[in-house]
């Protein structure tokens, strides 16, 4: 008996020594976070931003309030009712002594966001709506940022994504040459970086049609746009966008909508955005594997050396990147919002402090051109 747990011991001994490749590249990757947001914060403290936060009760919302407001970059504007939010910091020992906290209920200017709201929304909404609708926290803080009251947003927490995305495209609307808003995510593992879009806002691609059944906006149009818009996301994170556009088929080896779409997508992208390396249509190892995209898609520049991937619609690309996230070992940041008139970002509902404080940075550095 004695033997057999002198060799229990060891063998436990010998594994609490070892670290486990898995380990080593979680390791590497959650270094190479901070490294990454360098150059962000960098361009944040040449740029100050002003930050509102729609949960100001949220524990996870207050860590990383507190956090930012010792950096100094970024400043966070906490939205609710003033006691609960300086009782939950308290609580939670939170030092946001001298940060601003608006009620709301209480707002001394709330007459003119009420008649600036209606006039956003051009006839949607009466005025008791709009003051019913502004009383919400998600929807006053995207009228401050809307308002020029505040740089940026970052909300969700405790709601679902609809409920900032909605607000958003109401009040701030879609920037100028942009039709829709997209997301997309960056993926980490170690010194590697990949973005991908759209995994979380658009469920799929359908043309669109006015009174007498024209196209004014085709489906390839609309994905051709989210190529452009991840790209850019992805120049923000130190990435050289290389764009794939994914398919079941590579180069017309299949035929279908899917297929054609992205093909018309890619030639869109190419007339109007030259400077971004962009091939399609193309399967996931032709976009990312030198042999298969060199056999699959010869003379492509893209094929094999892709980092951008976009996807046909949301089912492949939410899978896609949970797929690189769980069994590659990637560390997934997102959704980053894209397409809108200013940075409004959405946070998981099973975020921690530490990503509130990541996509803070994210977000108030959107802002900066």
């Amino acid at each position: 008996m004695k033997k057999y747990l002198g060799m229990i011991l060891a063998l436990l001994m010998l594994l609490s020594l070892s670290t486990p490749a898995w380990a080593e590249e979680s390791a590497a990757t959650e270094s190479a976070v901070p490294g990454m947001l360098d150059s962000l914060i960098e361009r944040l403290k040449a740029n100050p931003r002003s930050l509102v936060f729609t949960e100001g009760t949220d524990a996870r919302i207050l860590e990383a309030a507190a956090r930012l407001k010792q950096d100094g970059f970024i400043t966070p504007v906490l939205i609710g009712n003033v006691d609960a939010v300086r009782a939950a910091a308290a609580e939670g020992s939170f030092d946001i002594e001298g940060l601003e906290i608006i009620d709301p209920a209480a707002y001394p200017d709330m007459d003119r966001l009420v008649d600036d709201f209606v006039a956003l929304r051009k006839g949607k909404a009466t005025a008791e709506q709009a003051r019913e609708m502004l009383l919400k926290p998600n929807y006053f803080g995207t009228m401050l940022v809307k308002e020029g009251l505040a740089d940026a947003l970052l909300g969700g927490a405790t709601y679902s994504t609809a409920d900032t995305v909605r607000p958003a495209l109401q009040l701030v609307k879609t920037r100028e040459g942009a039709s829709l808003v997209s997301s997309c995510f960056i993926l980490i593992r170690g010194d590697e970086k990949l973005a991908m879009g759209d995994c979380a806002i658009n469920v799929s691609y359908e043309d669109k049609l006015d009174d007498q059944g024209n196209v004014v906006l085709s489906a390839a149009q609309q994905v051709a746009e989210v190529a452009v818009e991840t790209a850019r996301t992805a120049r923000l994170f130190g990435i050289d966008p290389k764009v794939a556009m994914l398919s079941y088929s590579t180069n017309g080896s299949a035929k279908g909508a899917g297929p054609d779409m992205m093909r018309e997508a890619t030639a869109i992208v190419k007339q109007t955005h030259p400077e971004i390396p962009c091939d399609g249509e193309m399967q996931f190892d032709a976009a990312f594997v030198p042999e298969a995209g060199q056999l699959k898609f010869p003379g492509s520049a893209v094929a094999g050396y892709a980092n951008t991937f976009i996807f046909p619609e949301i089912q492949s690309g939410n899978i896609g990147y949970k797929i690189a996230q769980r069994l590659g070992g990637f560390m997934a940041i997102g959704p980053i919002l894209q397409g809108l008139n200013a940075p409004i970002n959405d946070l998981s509902r099973g975020c921690n402090a530490e990503e509130v404080y990541l996509m803070s940075i994210i977000t108030a550095a959107q802002g900066i051109e």
